[in-house]
């Protein structure tokens, strides 16, 4: 009596589904990954040979674009505002750095206000904060 099963199964297996899958996982991750920005604030910054130090990590970032706008860590502030973002920001520290990056065309009165603000709160509160002028290196574009 010969006995013949009606499903056959098979023992291939088919990977064409996997590597879309992996396809699109690819392109999903290259286009995240462009997304993201360091400086979200595009800057030239003015060039420097001195030697290179890091800023601390307890650091507040001031930027000021080339159309005269105060950032603190990239929030948009007024004149005005500079200085109670500031104070905000340092607040409960005795010895932060205030690094500042302004673009290359940012005349240095903008830069000397920040600087005044974070005199004027070392004084009122007693702490040392310093400002930290941040630049590329003179071989950079």
């Amino acid at each position: 009596m010969n006995i013949k099963t009606r499903n056959k199964r098979s023992a291939e297996f088919n990977s064409s589904s996997m590597a879309d899958l992996v396809f699109l996982l690819l392109i999903f991750f290259m286009l995240t990954s462009t997304l993201v920005s360091p400086n979200a604030i595009k800057l030239l910054l003015p060039s420097s040979n001195s030697d290179r130090t890091m800023a601390p990590n307890k650091a507040v970032n001031i930027y000021i674009d080339d159309n005269f706008q105060y950032f603190v860590e990239e929030v948009p502030v007024d004149a005005n505002g500079l200085k109670t973002g500031l104070a905000r920001q340092l607040e409960g520290q005795t010895e932060a750095s205030v690094v500042l990056r302004t673009d290359a065309t940012v005349p240095i009165q903008f830069a000397v206000n920040v600087i005044d603000i974070v005199n004027a709160i070392n004084k009122q509160k007693g702490t040392k904060h310093k400002v930290i002028l941040a630049t590329r290196p003179e071989d950079q574009p």
